[in-house]
């Protein structure tokens, strides 16, 4: 048996963001500098997995209301965008890559999670090219940089989940939810408008396509606030809104409305919306950013 440690390498390095980490520590420092700190200290946040150059300065804004003095782990759920997944995943890797420096999973938590069945194991190259989940890796390592040799990451790949199977899975990870030293980071791009997205739902009373866009997701941003996973179902059932990351959303919901059914307070809200471009005819095509920030009272 050999002992070498799995180390995922970070795929998405050098080309969705800068693979030096001088550049990226300067670029991730800009952006947080610009962001404030508002609705902190931050139990979970929602933010984009996009390429930097588009979303890194809107992803801050949740990044932000992180307080690395409280977090030691880090549970990180994307979406899969790669390959049919019914359930959620669990990395066969030890250490994640970044550029700045490596993060390390957490084997217990993965052990207790192993335990329950609820969990397939992706393979290393699934693992490493999906990039839902890497994209948070360097905002993580920025924003816990203060307390890095405590911090431990819990990465969950969530597949394409029925309303049964987020409630369930919202329902296991409700108890780690409930633990002021965990974090949360969902991993989601907002609407993805344009004929190469086959979504091209357009309200004209709203003016032109981009303003359109922006309020079918604050719409669903709202709903969101609202923490209600029900409303948020029948929301993507009547407007098909391309949210990537729904199946992570949906399980945060439900997480929160076990601990809420335990009389815990929280509440949800959303700092910073960015569109990649502003679509203003039916050749345009373009990716909405939101980021937001879950407080526990």
């Amino acid at each position: 048996m050999s002992n070498r440690v799995v180390c995922r390498e970070a795929s998405h390095a050098g080309s969705w963001y800068t693979a030096s980490g001088s550049q990226l520590n300067a670029q991730l420092e800009g952006w947080l500098s610009q962001a404030q700190s508002t609705k902190g200290p931050a139990r979970a946040i929602i933010a984009p997995h996009a390429g930097y150059t588009y979303c890194g300065a809107c992803a801050a804004y949740a990044y932000k209301q992180v307080d690395p003095s409280i977090t030691r782990r880090v549970f990180i759920l994307g979406p899969s965008h790669h390959v049919p997944l019914s359930r959620c995943a669990l990395s066969p890797a030890e250490i994640y890559r970044t550029p700045l420096y490596d993060l390390r999973i957490d084997q217990k938590v993965y052990a207790d999670l192993w335990k329950t069945g609820m969990f397939e194991r992706m393979s290393l190259q699934t693992d490493e090219d999906e990039h839902s989940i890497e994209m948070h890796l360097p905002y993580t390592a920025k924003a816990m940089e203060s307390h890095k040799d405590n911090l431990s990451i819990v990465p969950v790949l969530v597949g394409a989940l029925s309303e049964s199977k987020e409630q369930e899975y919202g329902k296991l990870l409700s108890k780690y939810l409930a633990d002021p030293s965990n974090l949360f980071v969902i991993s989601s791009d907002f609407c993805h408008w344009g004929q190469r997205f086959r979504y091209t739902y357009y309200d004209e009373a709203q003016g032109e396509i981009y303003r359109s866009i922006e309020n079918l997701d604050r719409m669903g941003m709202g709903i969101i606030e609202q923490l209600d996973p029900i409303s948020f179902s029948n929301y993507l059932k009547k407007y098909h809104n391309t949210i990537c990351g729904r199946h992570p959303i949906g399980v945060l919901l439900n997480a929160v409305t076990e601990l809420r059914k335990n009389g815990v307070e929280m509440n949800f809200s959303f700092l910073n919306y960015a569109q990649s471009s502003q679509c203003r005819n039916w050749q345009d095509s373009s990716v909405s950013y939101a980021a937001g920030a879950l407080i526990v009272h």
